[in-house]
């Protein structure tokens, strides 16, 4: 009885099986994968552009089309009740630089910005720290910080233009109780203190804001690099400054930045708090802007414009030297 053997092909090199070309699939197939994979992923420009439209609608209504209109205003020549009357060239543009108070304007800006954004900075970390922790009715704390970014500027600045009063306002009031001072003080009439009541009114609305990003970017911290450090034997502090604070570096920048803006620009608080005085000695860019076009002996609303060019190249300008200096801070630290 002769025994029959049968020898199965190598599917590895038989050019028959099916097997075989199903485990080893050629470079031809793997080349049509890799393109169908990047068809797959890529968009064509104009399904782009059309999801894009709504937005760049919105640039283009909101930001530029205001931007051109402002520049062409700059350099035109205005009658007192706001008429065209043809071109002015950069004739406004000289007439703001040559303005004999834009030297006060420019440092009360300066004084302005550096004292609400430094402050709020400062103390935003130390409440966003604190809010990070657990405690009983937390969730009704950071609900009650919310309310004065909620509310609008201009009732919340008329709200601590009652409180300043002279005669019948509470911060007087109290204080002349505690028998810390001897007499009411004019908050928004005496030079000496209406810039610190300024600040303090745009430290209070600024805050919401930034202890929020601050909240988020604490949550962003691994909890074991924490662990870490203080199995190490890094003290509170030490921890703090070599291990929170670097981390927070991008939230620190966001809300800087943001920060820098708003209060450049923020016009409630300035005018409001502001207004029962004659001239600009208190007042920022924001507020120049618009006495120049409607409050000003000149009423020019060229002037106005021109003044608005100057205020964005301004904070363009410092903000670029804020996000330089960041990146060479990181740089070198590297």
């Amino acid at each position: 009885m002769t025994e029959s053997t049968t020898v199965s092909p190598d599917p590895a090199t038989s050019a028959g099986s099916g097997q075989g070309r199903s485990r080893m699939p050629s470079r031809t197939g793997r080349r049509h994968g890799t393109r169908r994979a990047g068809r797959i992923g890529q968009v064509h420009p104009l399904v782009a552009l059309l999801w894009l439209a709504p937005a760049l609608a919105l640039i283009l209504g909101v930001v530029l089309y205001p931007a051109i209109k402002l520049f062409d205003a700059s350099r035109g020549e205005y009658s007192i009740t706001g008429l065209r009357k043809g071109d002015a060239g950069w004739s406004n543009y000289t007439k703001v630089l040559e303005h004999p108070d834009l030297g006060t304007v420019l440092r009360n800006t300066v004084v302005w910005v550096v004292a609400v954004v430094a402050i709020t900075i400062v103390l935003s970390l130390a409440l966003a720290q604190f809010l990070s922790k657990s405690f009983p009715g937390r969730r009704f704390v950071r609900w009650a910080v919310i309310i004065p970014w909620a509310a609008s500027l201009v009732i919340t600045s008329q709200l601590f233009v009652l409180l300043y009063d002279y005669n019948y306002g509470i911060i007087n009031h109290v204080l002349l109780s505690l028998h810390l001072i001897g007499q009411p003080i004019d908050f928004l009439g005496d030079d000496s203190w209406t810039m610190f009541s300024m600040v303090v009114v745009g430290v209070f609305v600024s805050l919401p804001f930034t202890i929020f990003v601050f909240i988020a970017g604490l949550g962003a911290i691994p909890d074991d690099v924490m662990e870490a450090a203080t199995v190490d034997g890094a003290s509170p502090w030490q921890r703090y400054w070599n291990i929170t604070l670097p981390l927070m570096r991008p939230a620190l920048m966001i809300a800087t930045v943001l920060n820098v803006i708003y209060v450049f620009n923020s016009f409630p608080i300035i005018y409001t708090l502001n207004d029962r005085n004659p001239g600009y000695l208190h007042d920022t860019t924001i507020t120049f802007m618009y006495k120049l076009a409607f409050k000003s002996q000149e009423k020019d609303v060229g002037m106005s414009a021109a003044a608005g060019i100057f205020n964005v190249v301004l904070i363009l300008v410092v903000v670029g030297i804020y996000l330089k200096i960041i990146n060479w801070r990181e740089e070198t630290s590297r």
